[in-house]
């Protein structure tokens, strides 16, 4: 039988998922609640040349897409349940898609040092997400819960 020791690996890809997630939410809902930007000092200019006429669009995407979905897989992976590595793969590739897409719009904006940030925190859960401990670790529940069925 395989461990269930979580792996150092593992608890970063946590730690980091966490992080996006609440992160996401209180990005999202700012944006929600003020479409204009201002309470999170983002600037309106940075919409122009883009298809959104206020914040209220990508705060939904960020509230939605890389808060509530990065806690729903941090918890997967907590708790070991099946797909949790194709999950957190997911978030990964929809925090770089959210980056890339946000720097051909926008630009890159060096200050707030923002979308370096988050672009690190995409690669890093894409990349500690295919060490063998890791999958190992997410690939194994499902044999697992059969072997704890039998």
């Amino acid at each position: 039988m395989a461990s269930t020791k979580r792996p150092p690996a593992v608890v970063v890809l946590l730690a980091l998922l966490a992080f996006q997630g609440l992160s996401g939410i209180f990005g999202g809902v700012g944006l929600v609640l003020d479409p204009t930007g201002e309470s999170l000092q983002i600037p309106q200019i940075w919409l122009e040349g883009t298809p959104f006429a206020d914040y209220t669009i990508p705060g939904w995407i960020l509230l939605i897409v890389l808060g509530l979905l990065p806690l729903f897989v941090f918890y997967r992976l907590l708790k070991r349940r099946p797909f949790c590595w194709w999950s957190t793969g997911l978030v990964g590739v929809a925090l770089v898609i959210w980056i890339g897409v946000e720097i051909l719009m926008i630009g890159y904006q060096p200050q707030p040092p923002l979308q370096l940030i988050y672009g690190t925190v995409g690669l890093a859960i894409l990349i500690l997400l295919f060490l063998p401990s890791v999958k190992g670790y997410c690939l194994n529940t499902i044999a697992q819960a059969e072997t704890a069925r039998s």
